[in-house]
Parts: C-alpha cells; structure tokens; sequence
C-alpha cells in the first residue's frame, strides 16, 4: 500500500492509555504479549510497539513515521524530529514530569555551578551532560540503572538528576532538589520525511486532532434535562459549560430543554440543586471527544 503511515505505540506504561485513548479517538487498536505489532482497524495504519525510550530514535532513522514518547526521551537522545502536540493522559497523571537536580539534604550545594568535579548519577545521561556542558560546569556524569537515590547515600555519586511529581519520594529520602531541569510530558512525534510527505502530513495531523479531543472529553461528560421556562434563568446560571448551554423550546410546551457539558465530579452536587428548582427528565451521557 503506497499511503500507510508507520505508527509507534509506546511499549511499557503508557501502552495500554494509549490504545484506550486511539479507541475513543476511533481507531481500534489491539495488542497481544506474543507480538510487537498491533493490529488496527485502518488499513492506512501500521502499528509497532517501541520503547519511549528508543521511540525518537527509531522516527529518526525514518522506520516509523509518528509516535508517542515522553519529551524527555526525545531530548535525551537529542533527536530531530517533529514535535506535533503534547498528549497529557489523565489516566497516567496529569502533573507533567519534572527531572530534578539532587543532593543529600546536608549537602552545601545550593546551585548547579557548586557541583563542578562532581559525580552525577541518572538515567538521563545525554540529556545531563549537554544542560551542565551548555552551563560551561564540568562534572562527571554517569549512567545508572535504577535506585538512584540511594547512590547519594551511599556515597557512590554527589547528586543526582531523577524524576519525580510531587517530590515526596525525594524528601522521605533526606534528600533536596537543588533545582529543575526539564518538565516533561508524552507527546506525538514524526520523523521530518513524513511531516515533509503532504498525504502523511494529513494523516498525522487528522491523528492529532481526534486524539487532543479524545483527552478534552476525558473527567467531562454531558447532561440534558428538561425544565420550565421560568426557570431557564435560575438553572442555566448553576451550570457550567464549555461556552453557554443549548436551550431548545419543547414542541408546543411552556418547558425547555437544556443541555450542557461539565466536569463529571460536579454533577453530583448540581443534580440536587437542579431537582429544586424543578428540573425533570434529567440525563447524564458520557463524552468520546470534545473539538
């Protein structure tokens, strides 16, 4: 088929977000522990599992056109690819990841430039030693394979570069952030060649598009109800909505029909409210995508 567009879904946790995410965009993505290729329901696409970590990489070499992998990864193997939105999961978190510069709380560094002849541990390495390099501090950076934390206190490095959310991990470890480096979240990604390629451009752009109102339509859903007319003022003024809600006149009635969408932990403390001032019929219905 010459127009298929080579597609990286990320492989570990993000995997299974994501093909629930394609599903309420409306691709049916499925895939299976025996194999690294997902089957889909559009025959324009062809699925592969990667990695994030190896994702930019791969859309680099040019073996997949577009893919989903956390910024920090993209920038940590500084690759040249094509940042074309941000995909913030709520399913995952919606707090983007910091990457932070750490000490042992005793320790006398108060900024990055302190750490000259330093030892850094992190899995971030190439990411780590371009930011102190850009700073002109020479340290010496090392890669590590996991429990990072624990190298500062056991004296195997002087700090560290780690990411966190909140920070509590860091703190319950007698540890202090010095400073942050980096915020990141998933994002989509294509390789220059098929950003360049008008067809595939249109694919990834349509890709895009349904998979942004796909996540708006996520903690939101709609609800419908019918009231009497004088009561339009006095509901419509407790209804949130994303710009004012419908009201339609029910066919020869004196009553209305009102339809809204909102944030779903608000609905149980508006349906009440709505009751009293004698809303009827009322219908909650969930949201696949908002645009």
């Amino acid at each position: 088929m010459s127009n298929e567009l080579k597609v990286g879904i990320p492989k570990g946790s993000l995997e299974q977000a994501t093909v629930e995410l394609f599903d309420k965009a409306g691709w049916k993505i499925k895939t299976s522990s025996r194999s690294y290729f997902p089957t889909c329901d559009d025959d324009e696409m062809k699925c592969s599992l990667v990695r994030p970590q190896e994702m930019a990489g791969v859309l680099e070499r040019g073996k997949l056109d577009v893919g989903i992998a956390g910024r920090d990864w993209v920038r940590e193997n500084d690759s040249d690819v094509i940042e074309v939105c941000e995909m913030v999961y709520s399913k995952v978190s919606r707090r983007p990841a910091r990457w932070v510069l750490v000490v042992a709380q005793d320790s006398p560094v108060q900024k990055p430039a302190d750490l000259a002849g330093a030892t850094i541990s992190t899995e971030l390495v190439g990411f780590t030693k371009r930011y102190f390099a850009q700073q002109k501090i020479a340290v010496d950076v090392e890669f590590s394979w996991g429990a990072t934390e624990a190298k500062i206190l056991t004296g195997l490095c002087d700090a560290i570069v780690e990411v966190t959310e909140t920070g509590s991990t860091i703190r319950a470890n007698n540890l202090r952030i010095v400073c942050e480096l980096m915020e990141s979240v998933p994002v989509l990604i294509a390789n220059k060649d098929a950003w360049n390629d008008p067809w595939k451009r249109t694919k990834i752009e349509q890709i895009a598009t349904l998979l942004n109102a796909a996540l708006a339509a996520e903690g939101m859903v709609g609800l419908k109800l019918n009231a009497p007319c004088d009561k339009v003022a006095a509901i419509t003024a407790i209804l949130p909505s994303l710009n004012r809600p419908t009201v339609a006149h029910l066919y020869q009635s004196d009553w209305v029909s009102i339809e809204t969408i909102l944030p779903e932990n608000q609905v149980r403390s508006i349906i009440p409210e709505l009751i009293k001032l004698g809303a009827e019929g009322i219908v909650e219905y969930p949201l696949n995508k908002i645009i």
